[in-house]
């Protein structure tokens, strides 16, 4: 599922790194546990967080994510949108919770990661 389609059925926009509008993306994974984001390892993959702080970024990174999309109306920070742009990522803010998010990019064809 293209970046761009994921926006539009999130009701979101983009935060930082909409060069990567047209990435594609394989499936997504849901958490506010960085610790079980840690364990993940797929390509191409979205992640879907409530959690607004550098921490999102810093694990994302170890994780080799690129793509996050920030739920339940949760705004980032400055700092955050600099180290997602340093880090080549893509942030997007949704107004849906995680729940609501995650059913609907599945309902649309988008993979769990398990």
């Amino acid at each position: 599922m293209k970046i761009e389609k994921i926006i539009q059925l999130l009701d979101a926009k983009i935060v930082c790194g909409s060069h990567r509008i047209s990435d594609d993306i394989s499936n997504a994974f849901s958490s506010d546990l960085m610790s079980d984001v840690l364990t993940l390892d797929a390509e191409n993959m979205l992640l879907i967080t409530g959690l607004a702080n550098v921490q999102i970024i810093r694990t994302a990174e170890v994780a080799e994510i690129h793509h996050l999309v920030i739920v339940r109306n949760k705004k980032v920070s400055e700092d955050i949108v600099e180290l997602a742009n340093e880090l080549n990522m893509i942030l997007i803010e949704s107004p849906y919770s995680m729940f609501k998010a995650s059913g609907i990019l599945y309902a649309n064809g988008l993979n769990p990661l398990y």
